[in-house]
């Protein structure tokens, strides 16, 4: 029975992909030749509705926190946990502005993947490659600067079910950069939606948006030591709440 629900959600969710596939062509041509700004915005609101289309095809009951905590304008970063793949799929649906994310390289050579992830304002790093990897992360620094919003899973990859994972300080260069304003986010039930067995399992999900953490201005020495373990705590206590 779960096998056969997951495969009816399924279809209506693929089929949304296809149909829009000629639209992201389009924005895809504009974008490249110099209206990247307007077009993101366009298809932020596409993956947005596409986002919420396929939570209520999940049947999943989402509760969502925090969203006063959002900047509704100006460069930031979020900075989530990271369980499964249906967290993307949150944050577009609730982040409530356009926003990117830092992709591993790999997504870039997977068709229709690497187009929606560059029209959302994507970048893709080579972690192999140290020079590539800081030439990454310069434009992503440079989009916020513009006032752009990324979003940054600073475990390095899902969790998969383990829990909330060691943060590695480095990878909140993106935020320390720009000196952007942090929003710590927790994001508990996810992995259950699909992951855990592979079969579809409506249940609860929880979207908590913590509050801004400011990073103008902060000692090198916060930056690097303290300031990932005080984001972890503000995600480990929301996960924990009731």
């Amino acid at each position: 029975m779960a096998l056969l629900k997951t495969i009816l959600v399924f279809i209506p969710v693929v089929g949304a992909v296809i149909v829009l596939v000629p639209l992201g062509i389009v924005v895809f041509v504009f974008s490249v030749a110099g209206l990247r700004k307007p077009m993101a915005a366009l298809m932020y609101a596409v993956a947005r509705g596409w986002a919420r289309f396929i939570i209520v095809c999940s049947g999943c009951r989402v509760t969502v926190l925090g969203e006063e905590n959002i900047p509704p304008h100006g460069g930031v970063c979020f900075v989530s946990n990271h369980g499964s793949i249906f967290d993307i799929v949150l944050h577009l649906a609730y982040a409530g502005r356009p926003i990117g994310f830092i992709a591993k390289k790999e997504l870039a050579y997977i068709p229709l993947l690497n187009m929606w992830i560059y029209l959302l304002g994507g970048l893709f790093v080579d972690r192999k490659n140290i020079r590539r990897a800081v030439r990454t992360i310069n434009k992503g620094v440079a989009l916020i600067k513009a006032g752009g919003a990324m979003i940054i899973f600073p475990e390095g990859h899902r969790s998969r079910g383990e829990g909330l994972l060691p943060f590695h300080p480095g990878s909140l260069k993106l935020a320390t950069q720009a000196e952007a304003p942090i929003v710590p986010v927790a994001l508990a039930g996810s992995y259950d939606v699909f992951e855990r067995r592979y079969r579809l399992n409506p249940g609860p999900v929880k979207v908590v948006f913590g509050n801004v953490i400011p990073t103008a201005g902060l000692p090198p020495d916060e930056k690097k030591q303290v300031l990932a373990g005080r984001i972890q705590a503000v995600i480990a206590e929301a996960l924990s709440a009731d």
